[in-house]
């Protein structure tokens, strides 16, 4: 009986040894773990969500945490110094002015993307095109705020190319980012909103005209690697592969185009 018991506490004692060295292999990994913040566009919400999956499948080891708001807003969280190793933007405005800055490694920055501007209304809407915002029919129009949302600067250049921006100053309805004039546009909140072509494909809202790129400046998506980065190898290694094919795939997949030549190496 004794030697059962002996046997016994010596099976214990080496299942709780090989229990702890189990969970402290496993803690080690996930100290291990590269964690890189990336700062999207909201307009980039859906590509990055599959971009993330796709690469964090591919990379074991590393692990993508995206943060989507207007460029202006991440801008202004890079400039904080909130965590950020990669930047996004739907403008040249604000990563010139991170680069200019020293926040934005003048090595590692790059047109990515491009996008079109489009006026969308609720389904069924008899609204025809621009012409009919100054209507009575058309009762509140939204577009991103144009100081910190590069979809409503272009909004706003486009409306006053057309001669609009003054007339329809009283009918405006500032969003936060361009996702949100959507959701405005959507639930009827709003009569008419302003969006890039990509966010018009979720449904729920028709295009009802599609805005002249030359009543506004070039819509571009540029990408930069954030000076501070923690993680500059790994940083590096995203910013080449998201202007590889595998990345231009998914953005295609999702509308946007004018993706730039992978790099040279």
């Amino acid at each position: 009986m004794l030697g059962f018991r002996r046997i016994a506490v010596l099976l214990c004692s080496f299942s709780l040894l090989f229990s702890s060295a189990c969970s402290v292999g496993t803690t080690e990994g996930r100290a291990d773990e590269v964690r890189l913040y990336v700062l999207a566009a909201a307009s980039l919400t859906d590509a990055v969500r599959e971009i993330q999956a796709r690469y964090e499948s591919d990379h074991p080891g590393v692990r993508l945490v995206p943060t989507f708001a207007s460029s202006g807003r991440l801008k202004q969280q890079i400039e904080r110094g909130a965590p950020a190793d990669l930047f996004l933007s739907a403008g040249t405005g604000e990563m010139e002015e991170l680069v200019g800055k020293n926040r934005i490694d003048s090595r590692f920055h790059v047109e990515l993307l491009e996008n079109e501007l489009v006026l969308i209304a609720p389904e069924g809407t008899s609204l025809k095109g621009l012409a009919d915002l100054a209507s009575n029919r058309t009762k509140r129009i939204a577009i991103g705020h144009p100081e910190t949302v590069p979809a409503g600067t272009y909004a706003r250049e486009a409306l006053a190319h057309f001669g609009l921006w003054e007339k329809l100053r009283r009918k405006l309805v500032f969003a936060g980012d361009v996702r949100q004039v959507l959701a405005y546009v959507k639930t009827g909140n709003a009569d008419a909103g302003i969006v890039y072509r990509t966010d018009s494909r979720h449904g729920g809202v028709s295009v009802i005209a599609e805005i002249p790129p030359e009543s506004h400046r070039r819509i571009v998506y540029p990408l930069g690697v954030v000076k501070g980065t923690k993680h500059p190898s790994e940083a590096q290694a995203l910013y080449r592969w998201l202007q590889g094919e595998e990345a231009r795939s998914i953005f295609e997949k999702y509308g946007f185009k004018g993706v730039a030549a992978p790099p040279s190496k």
